[in-house]
C-alpha cells in the first residue's frame, strides 16, 4: 500500500480500480494516505471516483459476456449469489448500479446487471454518481478526523 501511497493520484487511482473489482483491496487506505500526505482535494476526488468506476464497469462487462465459466473462473464469484442478486435487480431496473460501491455485494451488482444486458448508460451514470458519493463522504470523514488531531 506504501507503493501506491507514494504514487500519488496515479496510486489512488489504480487502488480504486482494484477494488472495485473482485481483488480484496481497500482504496480507502491508499486515498486516507495521498490525503494526509498533502494531496489535494479535487484530483483526489477525480482519480479515486475515475478508478473505481472503470473498475466497476469492467465487472460489468465481464458480466455482459455472459459466460458463466468466467465468472466463476476469473471473478471467483459464486454462481447461486450472482442469480440471486439478478432476480432482485430484474424488479429494480438499470438504476441499481448506484449501489455496486457497497462493499460485499457490489461486484455482484455490476456482473448481475451486466448478465441482464441492463442499460450500460443508466448503469454507467447511477455507478458514477454512487461511487463519487462514497468518495465524497470518506474524504469529508478524513479531513473531519485530520482535525480533531
Amino acid at each position: 500500500m506504501e507503493f501506491l501511497i507514494e504514487y500519488g493520484y496515479i496510486g489512488v487511482f489504480i487502488a480504486a480500480f482494484l477494488a472495485a473489482t473482485i481483488l480484496p483491496f481497500s482504496s480507502e487506505v491508499v486515498l486516507t494516505g495521498v490525503l494526509l500526505g498533502g494531496a489535494a482535494y479535487a484530483p483526489c476526488m477525480i482519480a479515486a471516483t475515475l478508478g473505481n468506476f472503470l473498475g466497476g464497469m469492467s465487472c460489468y462487462w465481464i458480466g455482459m459476456l455472459g459466460k458463466i465459466e468466467w465468472i466463476e473462473k476469473y471473478l471467483k464469484l459464486d454462481i447461486q449469489k450472482v442469480e440471486k442478486v439478478q432476480r432482485w435487480i430484474q424488479d429494480k431496473g438499470s438504476w441499481t448500479g448506484f449501489f455496486v460501491f457497497l462493499p460485499g455485494i457490489g461486484d455482484f451488482i455490476a456482473v448481475a446487471l451486466g448478465f441482464l444486458r441492463a442499460n450500460v448508460w443508466i448503469v454507467a451514470i447511477s455507478m458514477l454518481a454512487g461511487k463519487a458519493i462514497r468518495y465524497w463522504v470518506w474524504m469529508e470523514f478524513v479531513y473531519k478526523i485530520q482535525e480533531l488531531f
